[in-house]
């Protein structure tokens, strides 16, 4: 299942909305961390620069083939070993991966979907005790090239609110901007 107003840009536009890696640092991702999950991975934008970082395997989950296969072919060019992309339908099927065997999950520009409780809840089961959860998504402005449709765009607080509901809290600093169009945070379990 599609979430809500999934499309994606061309490849192009999205690589300019970004510094990826300097985000995922921001964001917490350190070389210590291991097995990490992309909920939505794209074109891989975030994926390859986490596998780069991380010691452990980078789970890239997509529903779209062509999506799954540029990550796939990424990686292939870069050498990158430790990424498996897998076309998968987790918001209906899950991750697919064991409970509590993740250090760090990425929702990124993915909370807008109606089955946002569904993914908080597949995050928090497959991350360890320790594990992180990191969002971005788009900034509340309708002048921002793309993201989805205001009246289902989320502000920053209903961000932090919803995922801090599925039992996470926030690290400190909080918010974090990620200009030109974004938002962050990064957040830990509270079990």
């Amino acid at each position: 299942m599609k979430t809500r107003e999934s499309g994606m840009p061309p490849e192009e536009m999205w690589n300019d909305f970004f510094d990826a890696q300097a985000i995922l640092k921001k964001l917490g991702l350190t070389s210590e961390c291991g097995v990490v999950v992309e909920f939505g991975s794209g074109y891989g934008t975030f994926t390859i620069p986490a596998a780069q970082t991380v010691r452990g395997t980078v789970f890239a989950l997509d529903i779209d083939p062509e999506m799954v296969m540029a990550t796939k072919t990424k990686a292939n060019a870069l050498g990158l070993r430790n990424v498996e992309a897998i076309e998968r339908d987790f918001v209906a099927q899950g991750t697919g991966l064991p409970d509590s065997s993740v250090d760090y999950a990425m929702l990124f520009n993915i909370l807008h979907a109606e089955e946002r409780d569904v993914l908080l809840h597949e995050a928090k089961r497959v991350l360890t005790e320790d594990g992180m959860l990191a969002v971005i998504h788009w900034d509340f402005d309708s002048s921002t090239p793309r993201g989805p449709r205001m009246e289902i765009r989320p502000r920053p607080e209903q961000c932090r609110t919803w995922v801090e509901q599925a039992d996470f809290e926030v690290v400190q600093p909080g918010l974090v901007e990620l200009p030109p169009y974004h938002y962050g945070f990064a957040f830990k379990q509270t079990r």
